[in-house]
């Protein structure tokens, strides 16, 4: 299930994410940037000719081909700053995904996208729409899958993912493609779990 699949990760970079959530503790950025080595780590394991990660706040910029390696490179190269764009950065990553389908590039299981994030999109029903919209271009089920992983403890963007992973199918998607974790919940779980529960939920 795991295998033969493609993985990006879209991370998070606005503003808020240099914020510590407990005093003196570690900021969510230091905090998204393990979870996200360890999430490429193991995806590399799958997928060996690297992941594409995304990091956007108010833009976004895409890196190809990335090894577990090269992570720590990518957050070193960039500071949180700015705000929460997230639906252009999940249509070009959906859309990303669709243009390589039509040409034969994906991997026969399709694709799971992992975004990284602490709040609440600057424009929510643009992001609900972009995944109407990709949910609406599927074939099957499991072939596109988003999670969206919450660091740091956000309340609204707690009830904002949730809403998320339970409404969206009877917005009009065609497909529940949507799960969210918590860092509490990725405590308790394996990342191979975090990654099955992504496809599977």
């Amino acid at each position: 299930m795991l295998e033969n699949r493609d993985y990006t990760i879209i991370i998070d970079k606005s503003g808020s994410m240099s914020t510590p959530d407990q005093p003196g503790g570690r900021s969510r950025w230091l905090t998204a940037q393990e979870s996200t080595f360890a999430l490429a780590s193991k995806c590399e394991q799958f997928d060996p000719d690297g992941i594409t990660v995304y990091l956007f706040s108010s833009r976004y910029k895409r890196y190809d081909n990335v090894t577990s390696s090269k992570v720590k490179q990518i957050f070193q190269e960039n500071d949180p700053s700015g705000s929460t764009d997230m639906a252009s950065v999940l249509k070009d990553a959906t859309n990303s995904y669709f243009e390589r389908k039509a040409t034969g590039q994906t991997k026969p299981a399709g694709e799971t996208i992992l975004v990284v994030t602490d709040g609440e999109p600057d424009d929510p029903d643009a992001l609900e729409k972009v995944i109407i919209a990709a949910s609406g271009r599927m074939e099957r089920d499991e072939e596109l899958a988003i999670s969206f992983i919450q660091v740091g403890t956000d309340p609204q963007a707690t009830q904002f993912l949730k809403h998320l992973d339970d409404k969206l199918q009877s917005n009009g998607a065609k497909f529940d493609i949507c799960d969210t974790v918590t860092m509490e919940d990725m405590e308790e779980m394996s990342l191979s779990e975090v990654l099955l529960n992504a496809i599977l939920d």
